[in-house]
């Protein structure tokens, strides 16, 4: 536990001198949200419409949450000072206390991923793989950028995600599973992985004969029920689960983001619009789409020019088809000691196939795959591709000047110590079927962890990052912004698709 707190303590010296930096919209609508809910009447919470941009689209829970941590600030006096004034502004704006108060509950709830990591890592992990993976977990790029710099609260929800996986492995079925119901009751974009969690809860905990399986399963209910009945019961008293249930989940908003999530729409966008392309040349009239997926818009650009049009249906249904080959593993065999993969399998489905997928929702995957990572090489280089390519699709979130040599001094120092510790680890041998202690040279070592490809793959996102900041600027001045963002976007992709690939060879391949 010891060295847990010091590295979480580094980590949050770190994010401490990162208080001044950019922050997002999203700075404002959590002020926000907590202004509404220390305010407004609990019954008027999903139907405020005071600042519609910052209308609050979290589950109850986070909403809880969000009043739980105005209180301090009702008794440090700083209602005055804006923080609790229902109003929308630019987070710009925001005064010093404001600023302070805001991003120091950011550090000091990131204290439950301190302790779930700790709880986790302190049984499975042997002491000589734990602190390298304790880094990975709590000075995590990704999670600097999203959470510390751009603004919001993943930490404190992937420690639960990750309490909730320490639990399930240590046999405490129930308490893992009320876990992970305070969780989806808590941000709901945690749901892709509801249906594992139920085939291997019905499978591993509601086992036995048909009263001892009927006892537990009416027990998992039971808890469960009653997390979401605290979560949800008040709105639904006060006939406010409609307005609820339209907050959370907003079909509206479109297949793709404004900036496309590197995954696997990013192939059938660009698919469209080649053929619309090619098939106008050839004289075909083809009628340009209402929206356009190009636009730089968060509207709904869910229109494509020659494929077949895309709805949220088809995304669902295409989630649990790529799950399958998971939620099959879980039924026949639900064994704890593949749950972490599996479940960090099932969020990569839902990011690969979802609807409306941001790329900070990388994060679902990431985090759990980060605790397996020394469980043998290719694991080690999986993780290493995919922790960097998930960090590099989250660059354009901080577009201004000023933080582009924050960002990338993150990612680099955080590579390279996955490169010192997972080679120290397991050296070039344990790629060979050597010793560890093989005497290879500095040049062999790296070339046998990443490979040629991953290599040559590593150069090119250096290729992407140069022709956006320099090339494009150069030929094309201002015209065509939406192109550098498209390069990120389709190269990421890539390494995306692959990462989802290799983790279905691996759920394959599990015994």
């Amino acid at each position: 536990m010891a060295e847990a707190v010091w590295i979480w303590t580094v980590a949050a010296c770190v994010k401490a001198l990162l208080i001044p930096a950019y922050r997002s919209t999203d700075f404002e609508v959590h002020r926000h949200w907590l202004a509404l809910t220390s305010s407004v009447p609990l019954r008027s919470w999903y139907s405020d419409t005071s600042a519609p941009s910052c209308s609050l689209d979290y589950p109850p829970l986070f909403a809880y949450f969000q009043r739980a941590l105005a209180l301090p600030a009702t008794a440090l006096g700083l209602r005055p000072d804006g923080l609790l004034r229902l109003s929308s502004s630019s987070p710009a704006s925001a005064t010093l206390p404001v600023l302070l108060y805001l991003r120091l509950s950011v550090i000091a709830t990131d204290l439950v991923l301190l302790l779930a990591a700790a709880h986790l890592t302190r049984r499975r992990i042997p002491l000589s793989r734990r602190r390298l993976i304790l880094v990975l977990l709590l000075w995590s790029p990704a999670l600097l950028i999203v959470d510390h710099i751009h603004f919001q609260y993943n930490g404190y929800l992937l420690g639960i995600l990750l309490l909730s996986l320490s639990l399930l492995e240590e046999g405490k079925d129930l308490a893992g599973g009320l876990a992970f119901a305070v969780l989806i009751c808590s941000k709901h974009l945690f749901l892709v992985a509801a249906p594992l969690y139920f085939v291997y809860l019905l499978r591993h905990y509601c086992r036995g004969g048909l009263w001892k399986a009927s006892r537990r399963l009416l027990t998992m209910g039971a808890v469960v029920g009653a997390v979401f009945a605290a979560s949800f019961g008040p709105f639904l008293y006060y006939g406010q689960m409609q307005q609820v249930f339209s907050r959370l989940f907003p079909f509206g908003r479109g297949l793709c983001h404004a900036y496309w999530a590197p995954n696997f729409w990013v192939f059938y966008i660009v698919l469209d619009k080649v053929l619309s392309f090619m098939l106008a040349k050839l004289g075909f009239h083809i009628p340009a789409p209402k929206a356009s997926f190009t636009g730089g818009l968060v509207g709904n650009s869910s229109q494509f020019a020659v494929l077949p049009q895309v709805t949220p249906l088809i995304t669902f249904l295409l989630v649990l088809l790529a799950m399958s080959p998971c939620l099959i593993k879980a039924f026949q065999k639900p064994q704890p000691k593949h749950l972490i993969r599996w479940v960090a399998y099932a969020f990569t489905c839902g990011f690969m196939f979802g609807w409306h997928v941001h790329e900070k929702a990388s994060l679902h995957f990431t985090i759990p795959l980060a605790i397996i990572s020394m469980n043998s090489l290719d694991d080690a280089r999986h993780y290493f591709l995919l922790s960097i390519v998930s960090c590099y699709s989250m660059f354009p979130l901080l577009f201004e000047s000023q933080e582009y040599p924050i960002k990338v001094l993150l990612l680099a120092i955080y590579a390279i110590l996955m490169w010192i510790g997972f080679s120290s680890y397991f050296g070039v041998g344990a790629a060979t079927g050597g010793s560890k202690t093989d005497d290879s040279s500095g040049s062999d070592r790296k070339q046998e962890f990443l490979g040629k490809n991953g290599l040559l793959y590593l150069l090119g996102l250096m290729g992407v990052e140069l022709w956006g900041q320099l090339l494009h600027p150069y030929i094309f001045g201002s015209r065509f912004p939406f192109v550098p963002l498209m390069l990120i976007s389709m190269y990421c992709a890539v390494g995306m698709m692959y990462s989802w690939a290799w983790q279905l060879r691996q759920i394959v391949k599990c015994t």
